[in-house]
């Protein structure tokens, strides 16, 4: 190599090195302390599922004696956006986020690592295409959603016989819970052709509208046989929305869902449910102790699972005291 082109090559390596974005960072460190001032960036609390959640990182922060700076962003993923940015602000040590959507949550994601300010993701994931566990954050604490709608569908199968007319109630429209328990259930029934999704719809895991959407599929569908919701909120919700159509909700349409909370356990138990796959809902432990192991310098896995129950009438009844 020429002298010319040396210089030429330097320039241009030291341009890039200059011209650097901010995901080209390390993945910002977390000092130990005796004592933290954490932020927990919520998704919305309108639902028995988010509110224990809540509860759970509250507790062990007081149990911690760290500063907890919590928000809820009432289901607007601007306004998680704007939380995250405000906890950039006050000098959060670290951030717990639960994101609400997969993509709209990258900005929070990448201002707090330009920030110099570790993220850890809750329960929800954000596009593995646009940021990664270990380079943009340290990690995704949460259930395996794939596996969730696999159970759900494994467990209707074996009700019906592998025979089903199939509605689908979808959670949040671009969430990572959505996309992976539709994900699930499908390739779960690839290999059950008589077991057939005739209709599927968001309801948003709100137990109101999953009620709306399932009595409009339900008469756009008569001859439906199943629904498998994305949580136990719309599940409730198309229970509602069976009687309201005339029929018997675990004997005329067998319903699985997903979450484990207290009301689908009696449902499961009074026979209006077939099952319920838990979704784990107290990170607060989980949480705290990833980020004092991160915090010594332990390298932590891209994806820390909270193990999973299965509800149906075997044990929902015995369930239902220890229950959300």
């Amino acid at each position: 190599m020429n002298r010319r082109s040396f210089l030429l090559l330097s320039a241009g390596l030291t341009s890039l090195a200059v011209a650097a974005p901010s995901w080209a960072q390390e993945l910002p460190k977390l000092k130990q302390k005796d004592k933290y001032k954490v932020g927990f960036a919520q998704t919305e609390s309108n639902n028995p599922w988010r509110i224990a959640q809540t509860e759970s990182m509250k507790a062990q922060a007081q149990k911690e004696g760290w500063q907890l700076v919590y928000t809820d962003a009432a289901g607007s993923a601007a306004k998680q956006v704007a939380d995250v940015n405000s906890m950039i602000a006050q000098g959060v040590d670290l951030i717990f986020l639960a994101p609400r959507e997969e993509k709209p949550l990258i900005p929070a994601v990448m201002n707090a690592k330009k920030a110099g300010i570790p993220v850890i993701l809750l329960d929800r994931s954000v596009d593995p295409n646009l940021a990664k566990p270990g380079v943009d954050y340290v990690t995704f604490i949460g259930s395996d959603f794939v596996q969730e709608g696999k159970r759900a569908a494994e467990a209707l199968d074996k009700a019906v016989g592998g025979k089903a007319k199939i509605i689908q109630l979808e959670g949040t429209t671009g969430s990572s819970p959505a996309n992976d328990r539709a994900k699930g259930f499908k390739e779960y029934i690839k290999d059950h052709p008589d077991m057939q999704i005739v209709a599927s719809q968001s309801g948003d895991f709100v137990r109101d509208k999953g009620r709306q959407v399932a009595e409009t599929l339900l008469q756009a569908h008569p001859d439906a046989t199943a629904i498998y919701a994305h949580n136990d909120e719309m599940a409730i919700g198309a229970i509602a929305a069976v009687e309201a159509a005339g029929k018997k909700p675990g004997k005329d349409i067998i319903i699985v869902s997903i979450d484990g909370e207290r009301d689908a356990l009696r449902a499961v138990a009074d026979g209006k449910m077939l099952a319920t796959v838990e979704c784990n809902p107290k990170f607060g432990p989980k949480a705290f102790e990833t980020a004092k192991r991160y915090a010594m310098g332990e390298k932590i896995e891209p994806w820390v699972i909270n193990p999973d129950r299965f509800f149906d009438a075997s044990n929902a009844k015995d369930m239902i005291a220890d229950s959300y």
